[in-house]
């Protein structure tokens, strides 16, 4: 097991300013104040530190068990200059404000892209969401955008917060693997008029399924928002309207499965793999 540094600290109250500080990260306000968010469970801590990710605080409760993997979250938050804090596991209780909290917490530094960074590769394949205004949405997107392989996503509008608690737990760690652009749609569409690749939508009036639609151009699925869909300014940005064909009497496909659906046929299966 490491060994302790003068950056390690023991904290038995809610009111030490350390912990103030991370509860403060609960709400959007805290987030955009320190630049940051919270994940839990120490799995996911890790795989954010092994991705480069800036580990500011690592919050521990008592009754976490050494381990190698313990080590190398520890060691991931002292080599970015943090902090690692241990806590009981009542004061953990009261951080996560759940009864079942994560024995790990940490705090993680923000991070978004440009949208210059949405490069055109073969074959590349990228999620865009107009004005999503779900958390549990827009992290269930995530998570099938990491599992079929997409290069990141892409929030247009006023989408709801990625770095909310309700969005990173529902991409259940995927957000440590999927970049995020944030731009406004008339930033998105003066971007599309030099995008070389497609732009696949989807609409009610959409002449197409989801069948046969993977190919080797770069490709942008935009997705609209849960009540309105695409903006007809955004759907005409699209080269390809696709409607996902339902029962008769069906109201609709709840936007985290719609997109999972566009993802599936756009990657050809698992991820794009052979």
């Amino acid at each position: 097991m490491a060994e302790q540094t003068r950056a390690d600290l023991v904290i038995t109250s809610s009111a030490n300013p350390e912990i103030k500080a991370v509860k403060a990260l609960a709400t959007k306000k805290g987030r955009q104040q320190q630049n940051a968010f919270v994940s839990e469970g120490l799995r996911h801590v890790v795989e954010a530190a092994r991705a480069g990710w800036v580990i500011r605080r690592l919050i521990v409760a008592d009754t976490q068990a050494p381990s190698p993997v313990m080590d190398e979250a520890r060691q991931a938050c002292l080599d970015a200059g943090g902090r690692v804090i241990t806590v009981s596991g009542e004061l953990m209780t009261r951080i996560a404000k759940r009864d079942n909290a994560q024995s790990v917490i940490a705090v993680i530094e923000q991070k978004t892209s440009p949208l210059s960074d949405v490069t055109p590769e073969p074959g590349a394949l990228w999620v865009a969401l107009e004005s999503v205004r779900d958390p549990g949405n827009l992290g269930s997107v995530m998570r099938s955008a990491d599992a079929f392989g997409a290069k990141g996503v892409i929030l247009v509008g006023h989408t709801v917060d990625p770095f909310s608690i309700e969005s990173v737990r529902a991409t259940m760690g995927a957000i440590v693997n999927v970049p995020l652009v944030r731009c406004d749609a008339a930033a998105f569409l003066d971007w599309r008029t030099s995008w070389p690749g497609r732009v696949v939508g989807t609409h009610l009036a959409g002449p197409h399924r989801p069948e046969g639609l993977r190919a080797p151009t770069p490709t942008v699925l935009l997705m609209g928002n849960e009540q309105a869909g695409l903006p007809t300014e955004m759907a005409r940005a699209c080269d390809t309207l696709v409607r996902i064909p339902m029962r008769p009497g069906a109201d609709s496909l709840n936007l985290a499965a719609a997109t999972a659906i566009m993802l599936h046929g756009l990657a050809g299966g698992a991820g794009g793999l052979e």
